[in-house]
């Protein structure tokens, strides 16, 4: 194992790990709470790339998954992943290694990585709305009031706050050692 992977296998284990924590910074408002999740979930495809960052959401799911209590208000298991917000969590999972992808692409510019955020977040609405609605057997129009509108201003805070937290810490994180 080279130390490039090394490193990037800690720190993938470090974002699903703030991934868990986020979850536990919660407020139910019906089927589906605001978390803090999806900031770091943008935060991992900001940091991390594609494949790290959608290793990072994977295993934050594999390991919620296998019972441990890293989903919100402490949950975990088969049920609550394949239960109403279950779409949201494997949304997670492709919406951090798209982030990654675009703003690599476009050599991690403030534009490029406004746009993928904008791209993550939408990913994750694009799997939990219709989640939401056949799990919950509700209208188009009640999942989206219930599962996308009341999260629009908090989840654009967290996003910018992903922006201000990578561009913060990519220097760090990725100067050269030695």
């Amino acid at each position: 194992m080279s130390i490039s992977t090394l490193r990037f296998s800690i720190l993938s284990s470090m974002m699903a790990a703030l991934m868990a924590m986020g979850a536990y910074l919660h407020l139910p408002i019906g089927p589906v709470p605001i978390v803090l999740t999806n900031l770091f979930v943008l935060l991992s495809g900001l940091l991390l790339g594609a494949r790290w960052g959608f290793i990072s959401a994977a295993l934050y799911l594999l390991v919620g998954a296998m019972g441990m209590p890293v989903f919100y208000g402490g949950k975990g298991g088969l049920a609550h992943l394949f239960g109403p917000t279950g779409g949201y969590l494997f949304g997670f999972v492709l919406s951090a290694g798209m982030v990654g992808f675009i703003s690599h692409r476009i050599r991690y510019s403030l534009l490029g990585d406004i746009i993928a955020v904008i791209i993550g977040s939408l990913v994750i609405y694009a799997f939990g709305v219709p989640w939401l609605k056949f799990m919950t057997k509700i209208t188009w129009g009640k999942a989206f009031m219930i599962g996308m509108i009341p999260f629009l201003v908090g989840d654009t805070i967290k996003a910018v706050g992903s922006l201000v937290l990578a561009r913060s810490a990519r220097p760090m994180l990725f100067r050269q050692i030695g």
